[in-house]
């Protein structure tokens, strides 16, 4: 299954008071960007963030899942809305995520 195009624009909604929040399809599912760094995937229709420092401190108790068969797990974000915490998440993750690589 695949993400659908109702959920990954409600993701991007959830977003909206963030500068430079962006999505990129790429093989059937998504990756989103902030300010030029991955810091999420969305697949299957699940919302999955990179599981840097920052977000297991803010989310102690969330499950861990692999956005895909074979990937690295992330931290799986069930309680999409609360737009405020979602903000505050990419924000604390921000230093933490790495440069996105130059081609």
């Amino acid at each position: 299954m695949s993400t659908s195009k109702e959920f990954i624009e409600f993701i991007l909604e959830q977003f909206s008071d963030l500068e430079d929040v962006s999505a990129r399809m790429m093989m059937g599912e998504w990756i989103i960007y902030y300010r030029g760094k991955i810091t999420a995937y969305v697949c299957d229709n699940r919302f999955l963030v990179k599981p840097v420092e920052s977000a297991r401190k803010l989310l102690p108790n969330a499950k861990f899942e692999p956005p895909y068969k074979g990937a690295k797990e992330m931290i799986l974000i069930e309680d999409l809305d609360d737009r405020e915490f979602l903000t505050d998440l990419f924000k604390a993750m921000y230093d933490e995520l790495p440069e996105r690589k130059k081609k």
